[in-house]
């Protein structure tokens, strides 16, 4: 497939624009096209004040792209018969009880059609480490206001402890969430700098987040000090922000998602999966989250456009994450104003980006989508 090379290179000094202008501090982006890697930089710094040259390897926290993990093994679950789509929260979770959440199904769940309210935490000030923590608190603290399906409302928190903790009771080998990613996801495609909690061995090469006033919680850890001590800790189970990672590593599971379920011979999902989670199931509902972010920033509300577990493109000119130039069925997560990844299987590319110094909301979505329409425009 045919690269304009002008076209990438313009990729770079956009991003090396947005660094002197002080947006962040800097990224590691790569990006390929039918498998073979055409962009892969490290550009700018970890820290603001410009120490510490980026490199192509280093391990960055990855807040809510961890989400892509946890979704991942829930449809592959769902292949071996653990549960299904259909199958209600409540029977894989019985203390998953009261009106009108225990009608919630695992399709809802992946859709955030669940009808809780977007909690950033369950129960204010409390450690965020543990999943069974996690998953206690959300049970007698967060409770449906809505119907499930009624509505879009993204879900920084429960959903994916709910999934994570189903994932856990249904495992045949009893195993630990940590376990669990590591034997079934990160190990079979080859993700040897990723990990559920900061693992030691990548402690040196980890760009510590700079919030910079842009996330409205602290994530505390029970094991070291710090408002956002979590990003720090091997010993973390938190299905919905714990992973750290590389752009690197990041990117073989986008290329597995490209490949409709397989990378190198190593098959994780059935493509006929793939291609349903690559689909609208929001209709024309609006995600309650970026709704606010819209309005604030003054922009036209954009449908939710929410597939099984990941954001799709869908059609229409509208600010989002993967610009104006990806196909319809471009899908892929997004985490916490510094990192994403996409696939968008007309273009047969895959983007991964991981960046230091986090952004606003609105800031994000367009420095995204228009890092995604450069990189697209070079597909010829």
């Amino acid at each position: 497939m045919t690269m304009w090379q002008e076209r990438l290179d313009q990729l770079k000094s956009v991003i090396e624009a947005d660094i002197a202008r002080g947006d962040y501090f800097g990224a590691v982006l790569k990006v390929g096209r039918g498998g073979v890697s055409v962009f892969e930089e490290a550009i700018g710094h970890a820290y603001a004040g410009g120490q510490r040259s980026l490199k192509t390897d280093d391990v960055f926290s990855l807040f809510s792209v961890t989400k892509a993990f946890t979704n991942v093994l829930i449809m592959r679950a769902i292949e071996e018969g653990r549960f299904s789509l259909n199958t209600k929260v409540c029977h894989v979770l019985p203390e998953f009880t009261g009106a009108p959440r225990e009608d919630a199904t695992f399709f809802h769940l992946l859709t955030h059609m669940a009808g809780m309210p977007g909690v950033w935490s369950p129960k204010p000030g409390m450690f965020l480490d543990r999943l069974q923590e996690l998953f206690d608190e959300s049970i007698a603290h967060v409770h449906g206001t809505s119907a499930p399906g009624e509505k879009c409302d993204y879900s920084p928190l429960v959903n994916h402890v709910l999934m994570g903790m189903a994932l856990v009771r249904t495992d045949p080998k009893g195993r630990n969430y940590q376990t669990l990613l590591d034997e079934d996801l990160f190990a079979p495609l080859a993700m040897h700098s990723t990990s559920m909690g900061l693992r030691a061995d990548l402690d040196a090469r980890h760009v510590r987040p700079d919030m910079r006033g842009t996330v409205p919680i602290k994530h505390l850890s029970r094991n070291l000090p710090g408002d956002h001590a979590l990003f720090d800790d091997p010993q973390v189970e938190a299905p919905h922000v714990g992973c750290a990672s590389t752009t690197g590593d990041l990117w073989r599971f986008a290329e597995m998602l490209r490949g409709e379920g397989a990378l190198d011979g190593v098959r994780l999902l059935s493509p006929r999966m793939v291609r349903l989670a690559r689909r609208v199931h929001t209709g024309e509902r609006v995600n309650e989250l970026y709704k606010g972010v819209a309005l604030k920033a003054g922009w036209a509300v954009p449908p939710a456009n929410q597939g099984l577990g990941f954001q799709v493109r869908g059609t229409g000119v509208f600010q989002h994450l993967f610009g104006q130039l990806s196909s319809p069925e471009t899908f892929g997560n997004y985490g916490a104003g510094s990192t994403m990844f996409w696939v968008d299987p007309e273009a047969d590319m895959t983007f991964s980006l991981l960046s230091a110094g986090v952004m606003t909301q609105a800031a994000n979505i367009e420095r995204c989508g228009k890092l995604s329409d450069c990189a697209l425009s070079a597909c010829l």
